[in-house]
């Protein structure tokens, strides 16, 4: 029984030393690192691939190989890898394109850069403008490409097209944009691009004159809007600097569907010997990534390839086909709806400051959205300025209404308040305390009330208005009284004799006549007598009589 359990133990032992024999030997095959999503518009990452790219512990380079579907890439990286199609990366001859998303040579192959020992990683990439794929998608391989890879390779059949350099323009622009979105505080930092043209005449040109050529600014002396694009597409690259460098390759054979069947000496002589400059210069110009200003290694490189696809999948992205610009647009133009609908929300009029707060709240958030869809650094600038001119335009407007309310709610209650004054100036009797109590509620309601930038003219206006009306009131009020009490004196006269009959109320009533009437025209003016304390008794009383919180007989 034990013997047998020990043999168990040991047999399952050698399985697993020899099924991780077999996995490490099995690295020495392509792996799909980057595969298309079933809708072929997104992007998602294979852990097979990504195993093979983890294990290496040295400083990684990546080269991949772009260009156009059915233009020899794969059959290209096995040249560069000494791989026959059997073994390397498969290649295809039919309509359909062979290689989906990214792959990957398991196998590094291992160099000496500038003292340090780096693995390379070969990247064979999906075609572009095959059937049934979008050109996000397209534009995707082509962005994540230029930002894994060391050095690019721009395959590309014959010459150079200017869709062939729209496209680098915009993946190299797109490339940048998701490199900052991933959090980089230091500049894009583009691979080496090396213009692989296979073509066997140059009509006197070298391939680097015919590529300058192609880059070349288009002169647009008479301002066509369409010229002008091109050379903006062309100013794009600029961030590519001194990194570019130009190559041709001869065809292999005239029969290239039976390629992956020949050998070396069946190839052109020309085209074997290109072939081995191509290698001596790939790696000449091969240096390792760098991100932050360091090397990556292999769990390093997969972390960061995690990042930036998730930067890359993640929201809205224009394609080729729709300008940079259009998009950026309709940033803009949400961004704008969106200060828009926060800025609709306010209750006009308002304080001048607390309009400010509330515009620089809206700004502050519309701006952080334009910063999280707006697309691409260039053209992001002309954009930004776009938008913060569009708000300026906006909030001009707003406080305009601004104004316009405040000054129509003002004007209201200023002219509320000048008809109550007017209207305490002819009050049937006279009343000091009922003016005050008016001319306070008024000036309350008015300081309350009355807000925004109109504010500070109505205030003048009112202080004028108000002063005036005080004035008058007092200047009326004591002659105004003094015959009011001499005719109630005499109406008290009347009451006391013929109808109550009581002596005293009639006494006392000749007594205010005669006083009234006589001792001021005798000894004082009648604005003298404003100023005796029997006046300032008598008017006391009147007050209280007139208007007092319980009654007002003046109503």
């Amino acid at each position: 029984m034990d013997i047998s359990h020990w043999v168990f133990v040991v047999s399952v032992l050698l399985l697993f030393l020899a099924s991780g024999s077999f996995s490490i030997g099995s690295f020495h095959q392509p792996f799909p690192i980057v595969e298309p999503d079933p809708g072929h518009t997104k992007l998602r990452l294979s852990r097979e691939g990504l195993e093979a790219i983890s294990r290496i512990n040295t400083p990684i380079a990546a080269v991949a190989v772009i260009g156009p579907y059915r233009s020899g890439k794969s059959f290209l990286l096995n040249q560069l890898l000494s791989l026959s199609c059997y073994e390397g990366f498969g290649v295809g001859h039919m309509r359909d394109t062979k290689t989906k998303g990214i792959w990957v040579w398991g196998t590094p192959l291992e160099l000496n850069i500038d003292g340090v020992r780096t693995s390379v990683f070969y990247l064979d990439t999906e075609g572009f403008e095959s059937v049934g794929k979008s050109n996000v998608y397209d534009d995707r391989i082509f962005a994540l490409a230029t930002v894994m890879s060391s050095v690019l390779i721009y395959n590309l059949p014959e010459t150079v097209r200017e869709a062939d350099i729209s496209r680098l323009s915009f993946a190299v622009e797109l490339a940048e944009e998701f490199y900052g979105r991933f959090g980089q505080d230091v500049a894009f930092e583009p691979a080496k691009l090396l213009w692989l043209i296979q073509r066997d005449f140059l009509e006197g040109k070298t391939v680097k004159e015919m590529v300058d050529e192609a880059l070349r600014h288009v002169p647009n002396t008479g301002g066509d809007k369409n010229i002008d694009q091109v050379n903006q597409i062309r100013d794009s690259l600029a961030v590519m600097g001194d990194n570019s460098t130009a190559f041709s390759l001869p065809q292999p054979h005239l029969m290239r569907t039976k390629l992956c069947d020949l050998k070396d000496d069946d190839l052109d002589p020309m085209y074997v010997k290109k072939r081995e400059q191509l290698k001596e210069l790939v790696a000449s110009i091969i240096r390792p990534k760098i991100v932050q200003g360091k090397s990556l290694n292999g769990k390093e490189f997969v972390s960061f390839l995690e990042k930036i696809l998730e930067a890359l999948n993640k929201g809205e992205i224009p394609s080729t086909g729709s300008l940079v610009e259009v998009f950026n647009k309709g940033i803009v133009e949400r961004c704008l709806k969106l200060y828009n609908g926060r800025m609709g929300k306010l209750r006009l009029p308002m304080p001048e400051q607390s309009l400010q707060d509330a515009h620089d709240r809206s700004r502050e958030e519309a701006m952080k959205a334009f910063d999280e869809l707006h697309f691409g650094r260039r053209h992001a600038k002309s954009s930004f300025e776009q938008l913060d001119e569009d708000i300026k335009e906006v909030n001009k407007n707003i406080i305009m209404a601004n104004q316009y309310h405040s000054a129509r709610l003002c004007e209201a209650l200023y002219t509320q308040c000048e008809d109550n004054m007017d209207q305490l100036q002819v009050l049937r009797l006279p009343s000091m305390a009922k003016f005050n109590a008016g001319f306070l509620q008024c000036n309350r309601s008015f300081e309350q009330e009355c807000i925004g930038p109109s504010r500070a003219n109505y205030e003048q206006r009112m202080v004028k208005m108000m002063g005036k009306s005080r004035s008058l009131f007092i200047k009326e009020y004591n002659q105004r009284l003094f015959n009011w009490l001499v005719t109630f004196s005499l109406i008290m006269v009347m009451v006391g004799r013929f109808i109550i009959k009581f002596i005293l109320i009639e006494m006392a009533a000749w007594v205010l006549f005669i006083f009234l009437e006589t001792y001021t025209r005798m000894f004082w003016s009648s604005e003298s007598l404003y100023y005796n304390p029997v006046w300032h008794f008598i008017v006391s009383t009147w007050e209280t009589i007139v208007y007092n919180p319980i009654l007002d007989l003046d109503r």
